[in-house]
């Protein structure tokens, strides 16, 4: 089965540099860096729960900003 990538909502379409992500049925929620879409990540429900609190919070480290 293909995943179907969403990409973040915050880019625009000339931007490559956006998190994309699907979830996988049955599993963990994969993502990747959309100028990297060979590397995929995953991320259980909670911690992708928790990532996202972090993210809207703007609790994320400084040297990612």
């Amino acid at each position: 089965m293909q995943a179907t990538w969403q990409k973040s909502s915050y880019s625009t379409h000339a931007q490559d540099d956006c998190i994309e992500v699907t979830p996988h049925p049955g599993g963990p929620i994969l993502y990747r860096e959309g100028d990297h879409p060979a590397t995929v990540g995953r991320a259980t429900a909670p911690s992708w729960a928790a990532f996202l609190r972090a993210v809207k919070a703007d609790r994320c480290a400084a040297g990612f900003r």
